[in-house]
C-alpha cells in the first residue's frame, strides 16, 4: 500500500504549497464548505434513521409489532440509498445543461421538499396504507436530491490542498458525519427528555425534520456563497472537474468506480451498525432505557469527531491506503466481539457504541478517494460521485435491516459475519488497486 511521507524535516516545501497553475483558493475555506454540506446531509439522513427505531413503529405500522415495524422502516430508509445514484446521474445532466448553481438549488430545494413532506405526514391512523406510501417516496425523493447535491467541492479540496497535507484537508469532508449525528441524536434526546411519550409520538418527532429543512436553507446559502464566486469556479475548470454523464462514466471508469465503492466497504458496512442498529436492539430487547442509549452515543459521536480529526494526522504519516488497510483488519477483529458485546450487560453495550465509534471516526475519515487517483483528471469530479453513491449502496444502505432481522432469526453473529464481509471487501480492493497501480 502506498505510504504518503509528510515528515516536515523531509519532505520538500514545494509538498507544504497549494499545487502550481491553481487558483489561490484557501483550503481552509473549502473545507468549512464541504463540512457544512455533508454535516446538514447527514442530520437529515440521521434523522430519517433515528425515526425509524422512535417513531415509524407506532406512526406508520401500527399493525404491526415493534421488530416488524422497525423492519418496515429500515427497508424505507435503505430506498434512499437505491436512488441516490439516479439522482446523480440526473442532476449532472442539469448542471450540463443549466450550471452548477441550478443544480445544487435544486437539489438541496428537493431534500429540503422531502424532509419537510415527512414532518407535515399524517400518521397511518389518518391515512392508511397511503400514509406509508408517501412516507416512501419523500425517502426515494431524498436519495434522488442527495445525489444531485455533489457540489465537487471535497474533489477541488483534495486537488487544492498541499501535496503533503492532502490527507489532512480530505479527512473534512468525512467529519460532517459524526457532526451530523451528533446533531441528530442530541435533537431527538432532548426532546425525550422534556416531552411526554405520548406527546412526543404524537408531534414533538415531527420537530427534528423541521429543523433538517431550516439547516438545508443555511447550508444552501453556504454553499451557493462559495461555489458561485469566481475563484471557485476558476479552480472548478482549471481542475477540468466536468460532470461527465453517468454512461460515460461507467463505460470510461466503471471498475475504477466499483474498486472505489468497494474500498471503503469496511467502513460504510460499520457506519449503520454503530449508529443505527445498536438503538434497534437495544431497544428491542429492553436491557437499556432510549435515555441511557442516546447519552452514550452523544458521548459515542464526540470521540467520532476526534477519530475523524485524528485519522488525518495518522494518513499523514503512514498514508491514506496503508490506514484504511489497518483499519479494515481491526473491525473484522471488532465483528468477533461483536455479540459477546451487544448480548450483555449495558456497560458491554456501551463499549460497542464507543469503541465502535472510534473505529469508524478513523476508518471513515479517509474510505473516501483512496483509489480517486486511478480516475483520468476530468472524470475525478462525476467520479467521486459516483464512486461515493456505490459504497454507500454497497455497504450501509440496508445495514440496519440485514443487521436486526438476521441477529433476531439466527443471532448476533450475522452482525460478526456481516462487518467481516465488509472488512475483506475493503482488503480485497486495495490489494486488487495496488495490482493496478504495479503495472
Amino acid at each position: 500500500m502506498a505510504t504518503v511521507n509528510a515528515n516536515t524535516t523531509t519532505a520538500p516545501a514545494s509538498d507544504f504549497q497549494t499545487p502550481e497553475g491553481h487558483s489561490p483558493v484557501a483550503p481552509g475555506e473549502i473545507a468549512v464548505g464541504v463540512i457544512i454540506g455533508r454535516a446538514s446531509e447527514h442530520f437529515d439522513f440521521f434523522v430519517f434513521g433515528m425515526a425509524c427505531v422512535l417513531v415509524f413503529p407506532q406512526v406508520f405500522f401500527p399493525f404491526a409489532d415493534t421488530l416488524q415495524g422497525m423492519l418496515y422502516g429500515f427497508a424505507i430508509f435503505g430506498m434512499a440509498f437505491v436512488s441516490r445514484p439516479f439522482g446523480t446521474a440526473l442532476f449532472m445532466s442539469i448542471q450540463r445543461r443549466w450550471g452548477r448553481s441550478v443544480k445544487l438549488t435544486a437539489s438541496l430545494f428537493l431534500l429540503g421538499t422531502a424532509t419537510a413532506g415527512i414532518a407535515f405526514l399524517p400518521g397511518y391512523a389518518t391515512l392508511g396504507g397511503t400514509a406509508i406510501f408517501l412516507l416512501a417516496m419523500f425517502r426515494i425523493l431524498q436519495g434522488f436530491a442527495l445525489g444531485g447535491s455533489w457540489d465537487g467541492l471535497p474533489s477541488l479540496l483534495a486537488l487544492n490542498a498541499p501535496r503533503a497535507r492532502r490527507n489532512w484537508f480530505t479527512m473534512f469532508g468525512q467529519l460532517g458525519a459524526p457532526i451530523g449525528f451528533l446533531l441528530a441524536n442530541s435533537l431527538f434526546l432532548y426532546l425525550i427528555l422534556n416531552v411526554s411519550a405520548e406527546d412526543f409520538q404524537a408531534w414533538a418527532w415531527r420537530y427534528p425534520f423541521f429543523v433538517a429543512f431550516a439547516i438545508n436553507v443555511v447550508a444552501l446559502f453556504a454553499r451557493l456563497r462559495l461555489v458561485l464566486t469566481e475563484e471557485y469556479t476558476l479552480a472548478m475548470e482549471e481542475s477540468a472537474l466536468e460532470p461527465i454523464s453517468t454512461q460515460e462514466m461507467l463505460d470510461e471508469e466503471g471498475p475504477t468506480i466499483f474498486l472505489g465503492a468497494f474500498a471503503a466497504l469496511a467502513s460504510y458496512a460499520l457506519f449503520h451498525i454503530v449508529t443505527i442498529f445498536p438503538l434497534s436492539w437495544i431497544l428491542l430487547n429492553g436491557s437499556q432505557t432510549i435515555n441511557d442509549v442516546l447519552i452514550i452515543q452523544v458521548f459515542g459521536a464526540l470521540i467520532g469527531i476526534v477519530a475523524t480529526i485524528a485519522s488525518g494526522v495518522l494518513a499523514g504519516k503512514i498514508g491514506k491506503r496503508r490506514t484504511v488497510g489497518w483499519m479494515a483488519a481491526l473491525i473484522g477483529i471488532f465483528a468477533l466481539f461483536a455479540p459477546y458485546l451487544m448480548s450483555g450487560t449495558p456497560a458491554l453495550q456501551n463499549v460497542f457504541i464507543l469503541l465502535g465509534f472510534a473505529l469508524l471516526g478513523v476508518s471513515y475519515g479517509q474510505s473516501q478517494g483512496t483509489v480517486t487517483a486511478n480516475f483520468k483528471r476530468r472524470f475525478r469530479y462525476t467520479g467521486a460521485a459516483l464512486t461515493s453513491d456505490f459504497a454507500w449502496l454497497f455497504g450501509a444502505a440496508f445495514a440496519p435491516l440485514i443487521a436486526l432481522g438476521l441477529s433476531v432469526q439466527f443471532g448476533l453473529e450475522a452482525v460478526s459475519l456481516y462487518l467481516i464481509s465488509g472488512a475483506i471487501g475493503t482488503l480485497l480492493a486495495l490489494y486488487i488497486n495496488r495490482r493496478i497501480e504495479a503495472q
